[in-house]
């Protein structure tokens, strides 16, 4: 993807998303990334350790794009505050069946 030409040259445009992924227990995970198919395909692999693989964590349930990395992080550190029902009520307003939206990436 490509964006604004600066001092002759094209830069690309990078987008961060903010992401929850949920389990089949539901147990809830807040990321942020600035390449979502990439990081949901590693979580799905299990090729993040940590609480994501040991936890099975891996349905992409919620996302949002950010044009700037400042403001990505400062709302996954907000909604990595939030109770658990707050986090509940936000993926419900756009996933209320709790789909796995990743699975609309190569479509």
């Amino acid at each position: 993807m490509t964006g604004l030409l600066a001092r002759g040259k094209i830069e690309p445009i990078v987008v961060y998303h903010v992401y929850i992924l949920a389990s089949a227990t539901g147990v809830l995970y807040v990321g942020v990334t600035n390449n979502l198919e990439h990081r949901i395909a590693q979580h799905k692999e299990k090729r993040v350790s940590g609480f994501t693989k040991r936890y099975s964590v891996t349905r992409l349930v919620y996302f949002e794009a950010y044009g700037d990395v400042r403001n990505a992080i400062a709302r996954e550190k907000e909604i990595k505050a939030w109770r658990r029902e707050k986090k509940l009520a936000l993926i419900r307003s756009m996933n209320p069946s709790f789909r796995d939206l990743s699975l609309d990436f190569h479509r």
